[in-house]
């Protein structure tokens, strides 16, 4: 039998988490916690698909959840926001980093910034939906291929 639980409130229950209100989180834990979740669902997503040597998963993993490929998907995306969504992911574009991306512009780092807090947002909501839609849209619309 599958359970109906949201991971989220399954991790609440057995470390005995308390309720924070999802709105009064920094944009960038947000971002903390939203790389993490889309990191996840691409991984997910990637071993569903194929049985192959982790190296070979890592590389392709890493061509969705990099910087340029999260700002060419925010990109995509921006029509299809709510106000709600598209308000959480500019604080997270203009929140001030102390940290910088390897190997991406500064434009391309704070747009990934913006995307991580809103899948975070939205993780942290128990919009799990919602945040899978944005994803699954924003691959799509970017013309990438998973």
């Amino acid at each position: 039998m599958e359970e109906s639980r949201e991971l989220l409130d399954k991790i609440k229950e057995v470390f005995q988490c308390k309720e924070v209100d999802v709105r009064a989180y920094s944009p960038l834990t947000l971002a903390y916690i939203g790389d993490s979740i889309y990191d996840l669902v691409i991984r997910s997503v990637i071993v569903e698909r194929a049985n192959k040597a982790v190296n070979d998963l890592h590389k392709k993993a890493t061509h969705y959840v990099k910087a340029e490929a999260q700002a060419k998907m925010i990109f995509a995306l921006q029509e299809d926001l709510s106000e709600e969504e598209m308000a959480v992911y500019k604080r997270g574009r203009n929140a001030k980093s102390y940290t910088s991306a390897k190997n991406a512009s500064i434009n391309d780092y704070r747009n990934a910034t913006g995307f991580e807090a809103l899948m975070g947002y939205l993780y942290l909501q128990g919009r799990t939906d919602r945040m899978l839609e944005l994803i699954h849209l924003g691959i799509e619309k970017s013309g990438m291929t998973i």
